[in-house]
């Protein structure tokens, strides 16, 4: 598929898929006898991986590092499952602190509605 079509189909801009293949989060597309990109569909996967790693909070570096080793394929598997398990980590710790916010903001809802209903008695 052509660049535009991945964008579409990605939900990213054109821009930003040339920025991720310069950068390398996305390896060299195949380039067509007019010199156009053109994806295999199973790239959407990978973009698709790439934005729940963002969305998780794994800094760029680290998910440019995965990527190579990806693009390296076999032999990488246990890098890859390292970088996971501490990005899993990660998260797992981010999602016990934000239950813990949790917490305290539905307290406070607590509080303010037992001193909203005070005031209509």
């Amino acid at each position: 598929m052509k660049i535009g079509e991945l964008a579409r189909r990605s939900g990213l801009s054109v821009h930003t898929l040339r920025y991720y293949e310069k950068v390398g989060l996305l390896p060299p597309a195949f380039r067509n006898g007019s010199g156009q990109r053109d994806y295999d569909a199973a790239i959407l996967g990978w973009i698709d991986f790439l934005g729940r790693m963002k969305a998780a909070g794994m800094p760029i570096r680290d998910i440019a590092a995965y990527a190579l080793l990806w693009q390296q394929g076999a032999g990488t598997e246990a890098a890859r499952r390292d970088m996971l398990e501490k990005q899993s980590r990660r998260v797992a710790a981010q999602i016990e602190d934000l239950q813990s916010c949790l917490l305290v903001i539905e307290q406070k809802i607590l509080d303010l509605a037992e001193l909203e209903k005070g005031r209509k008695s």
